[in-house]
């Protein structure tokens, strides 16, 4: 049985997280070799980490048990459309309804203002209790431009079990990490010198 952890992910970014952050989320979740599975966002404070470090919520944001749910339910939604796209597959609906549902929840576009000194800007609106609404809407984009935009044909899963990481690939590398690769490599040797005659 997988059991979940909290803990610090001794990983790198899979190739492409640091420019989609919604890449990233759906690699905030890891299975291990052993069946451990580390959730980044496992807590309410790891949760408000991992978006003030994108840039999606203040340090102070306090996040709720309710935001980091939220934020979970969006990661398993991406998580199907990249398994969707990787495979191939049609989408489920559910998943796409989700995304769709997080792009159109904030608006989008910035509002005229004006300010008696410096006169008219543009601002988005971004009250507090709206900063979880404003950081799915972001992160929904996010996936709608990988999966719609050119860098839809990189996307692939990791190449090396149990490992369930996203990436971009880049020629023929298939793996997020090293590790997984040099795990990946170790275990085709061994598959060559316990059976030789099938190699």
């Amino acid at each position: 049985m997988d059991e979940t952890v909290t803990e610090e992910l001794d990983l790198p970014p899979a190739p492409g997280a640091e420019q989609y952050h919604s890449l990233a989320l759906a690699n905030s979740v890891v299975t291990l070799p052993g069946g451990r599975v580390v959730d980044l966002l496992a807590t309410p404070a790891e949760t408000n980490r991992w978006m003030t470090e994108r840039g999606l919520a203040p340090v102070d944001a306090g996040m709720q048990e309710m935001c980091a749910a939220q934020l979970h339910v969006l990661r398993e939604h991406l998580r199907s459309l990249f398994a969707s796209h990787v495979a191939g597959l049609p989408a489920r609906p559910t998943a796409l309804t989700a995304v769709n549902d997080a792009l159109t929840k904030v608006p989008t576009a910035p509002l005229l203002r004006w300010d008696e000194r410096n006169g008219p800007y543009r601002a988005t609106p971004h009250p507090t209790g709206e900063i979880v609404d404003h950081a799915l809407a972001s992160l929904a984009a996010d996936a709608a431009d990988l999966l719609a935009g050119p860098d839809a044909v990189r996307l692939t899963a990791c190449g090396s079990a149990p490992c369930n990481r996203y990436l971009l690939r880049h020629g023929r590398r298939h793996w997020c990490s090293t590790r997984c690769g040099d795990r990946a490599r170790a275990a085709r040797a061994y598959a060559r010198r316990a059976h030789p005659d099938e190699a």
